[in-house]
């Protein structure tokens, strides 16, 4: 029995949810996908999409190779997914330019109660899994005390890579996209790129995505089936080493100008909450860091009911 408009609809709607996961680092598109019942017919329609799609559309015409890569599912879910982060995009925009604090603290309760959510998920606990745990961990900070270079320059060819790898957010349950954009420097820009239209930069990730979810998501599924304890450690490992970045307070070291004109920081420190005297805004970013904190503890449950 096929679907009818209200299905898809109803297909549409979990993209939003999914899209608003994904626009936000520590909450992943793919636990929306897992908790709301559509993460194996999303991984078995991205996996249709391969070179027996092709001998279809040559032999049998578009309809048949429509139908068997099950489009309009897809379609469906990713209209739903692009009207989401396209609305939401400014409203994370305007909070990182004025709020950053009440932002970043309530980022990092979703991505601490991620780490936690994912190495849980580990079994059989042994040297080499603490080996590539502490490697992960060293890992995952290295990359946020180093510098970027040429960042008053945009690298197509790195947004391509950056949008594959971010990619793994749709393929793993608990793993966030946005996040890793903010890992390797690329949120804010993304972030930008999407409420001033930049069309270049959106579709530069835009094809990494794909890339990533016909090529890289055949890698992630292997490594997932064969490798799961010593994938999850190690992305534990290294979600935990890079808490660093998405600390709410920070002191800024130095700047750099970028290609607007616009001063930004460059490096930036980790500082106490308590430098900033009779901050105002202590309590509600504690707050807003245990709201993010229980978010994910609440899909958590979700997704073990399920």
């Amino acid at each position: 029995m096929g679907r009818k408009l209200k299905d898809y609809v109803v297909i549409g709607l979990k993209g939003i949810a999914m899209g608003a996961a994904d626009v936000v680092p520590g909450v992943s598109g793919g636990t929306i996908a897992f908790i709301s019942g559509i993460y194996e017919e999303l991984l078995t329609s991205i996996s249709g999409v391969n070179l027996d799609l092709f001998k279809t559309l040559k032999k049998e015409g578009l309809k048949a190779a429509w139908k068997q890569v099950n489009a309009n599912f897809l379609l469906a879910l990713f209209i739903g997914i692009f009207i989401s982060i396209v609305s939401l995009a400014k409203t994370i925009k305007w909070l990182l330019e004025n709020e950053p604090v009440l932002l970043w603290s309530f980022f990092f309760g979703l991505v601490l109660a991620s780490i936690i959510y994912i190495g849980k998920q580990v079994e059989n606990w042994n040297v080499k899994i603490i080996f590539l745990f502490i490697l992960g961990i060293a890992f995952g900070y290295l990359i946020t005390v180093i510098p970027s270079t040429n960042v008053g320059d945009i690298n197509y060819l790195f947004l391509i890579f950056a949008g594959a790898i971010a990619s793994c957010a749709m393929i793993l349950p608990g793993i966030s996209g946005s996040y890793i954009l903010l890992l390797i420097g690329v949120y804010p820009i993304v972030m930008t790129a999407i409420t001033t239209k930049g069309f270049k930069i959106i579709s530069a990730v835009g094809v990494g995505v794909i890339i990533g979810l016909l090529s890289f998501s055949k890698l992630l599924k292997w490594l997932f089936a064969n490798y799961k304890n010593e994938l999850l450690i190690v992305l534990t490992g290294i979600m935990l080493g890079s808490l660093n970045k998405v600390w709410p307070w920070k002191e800024t070291i130095s700047t750099y100008i970028n290609s607007h004109g616009v001063t930004k920081p460059l490096v930036e420190q980790s500082i106490s909450p308590f430098s900033y005297n009779d901050d105002p805004k202590l309590i509600l970013a504690v707050i807003l860091a245990i709201v993010g904190f229980a978010l994910i503890l609440l899909m958590e449950k979700l997704a073990v009911k399920k």
